[in-house]
């Protein structure tokens, strides 16, 4: 009896140990496999956690003043809303708009240009960048090792009380990794669970006749680049992913973002031009601006009418997940910075 007691609840520790490591990165079934390399950095819950410290401390930058989150609000979809460019350290002005932070594990690369391959290298831009965090991975690394907050963390995490950049940066992946928006009222139908109103259905079509080529359903983003018509704006000359590849076939052409959460992720495009849907959806049927790397899809204008502008918008906001904006496991760790004694 004690040992089928004794194999009763191993097996019990097991499954359950079994469903928190499949818990830590829930994908949804239907979507396509995701693009991270999981191998290369494996999963925990003590990394995810480190993540989330970090990715709300402003000891990253080098002015103590400026975080992640300081760009990427949890309730604006991980993005910021009250400026067109992102704002970093000593009252500096970058020269693009902060993109949402979502479902980053299907993404293939990250920037608006493509800078960056690897989800565990990404934050060594803002990071660097004289006018986000203008730090280095060496000075945040040596921050770190200065707050009993981190040895601890670290040690959870890594078993090493010691931070070095490549557990910085894993974990901070890692933490990110777990912002996944899957539970708009699309999802729901597409679940089962609910139904479009009839002007959301009606949207729904307009979408998938207009839209669904760049912003591939379910992500709502190919990930990939296009040049979608904007004027290059004459004080930044931001010529997108050829400032990388240096190649004139790729001028203009910027990742493509995802359009869930678009209802809180303004303002829009890389530069933050746009203010509101019913701007970028202006743009689309009359403001797009002819060029030889113009995207095929969008060589035709779009024809929308008023009241298809209208239905188009209420299937958009369908797309907005209230349990990703408002999830307690992605906000502010005060339990952990706020409380650095306390035995979490």
């Amino acid at each position: 009896m004690k040992k089928l007691l004794v194999l009763f609840i191993f097996g019990f520790v097991f499954f359950s140990f079994q469903k928190l490591e499949e818990a830590l990165f829930v994908a949804p079934e239907s979507w396509p496999e995701a693009n991270y390399n999981f191998a290369a950095n494996p999963l925990s819950k003590e990394k995810m956690l480190l993540g989330r410290a970090l990715f709300y401390d402003p000891i990253l930058s080098a002015n103590n003043q400026i975080s992640c989150a300081s760009c990427h609000s949890q309730y604006t979809a991980f993005t910021h809303v009250d400026h067109q460019l992102s704002h970093g350290v000593f009252d500096s002005i970058g020269t693009r708009n902060a993109p949402a932070l979502m479902n980053l594990a299907w993404h293939k690369s990250y920037m608006w240009d493509g800078a960056i391959r690897n989800l565990d290298m990404q934050s060594l831009a803002p990071i660097s960048h004289p006018d986000e965090m203008g730090s280095s991975i060496e000075a945040v690394v040596h921050r770190l090792n200065q707050s009993p907050i981190y040895a601890k963390l670290s040690f959870d995490a890594f078993g090493d009380s010691t931070m070095t950049g490549a557990y910085t940066l894993k974990a901070l992946a890692q933490f990110m990794l777990t912002l996944v928006s899957a539970n708009s009222k699309y999802d729901l139908v597409k679940r089962g669970d609910t139904v479009f109103t009839s002007q959301e259905k009606r949207g729904y079509e307009l979408f998938l006749a207009n839209c669904n080529t760049c912003h591939l359903e379910p992500l709502f983003s190919t990930f990939d680049f296009a040049n979608n018509g904007l004027e290059l704006e004459p004080k930044l000359k931001d010529f997108g992913k050829m400032g990388i590849t240096k190649n004139n076939c790729d001028s203009l052409q910027f990742k493509i973002p995802s359009l869930r959460n678009i209802e809180f992720s303004y303002p829009y495009m890389h530069d933050g031009r746009f203010s509101s849907i019913a701007e970028v959806l202006e743009h689309y049927t009359n403001g797009i601006r002819d060029s030889k790397t113009l995207a095929p899809s969008l060589e035709s204008p779009i024809e929308l009418s008023p009241n298809d502008k209208v239905d188009l918008t209420a299937f958009l906001l369908c797309l907005t997940d209230k349990e990703f904006l408002f999830n307690k496991e992605f906000s502010y760790p005060r339990n952990i910075l706020l409380s650095p004694t306390k035995d979490y």
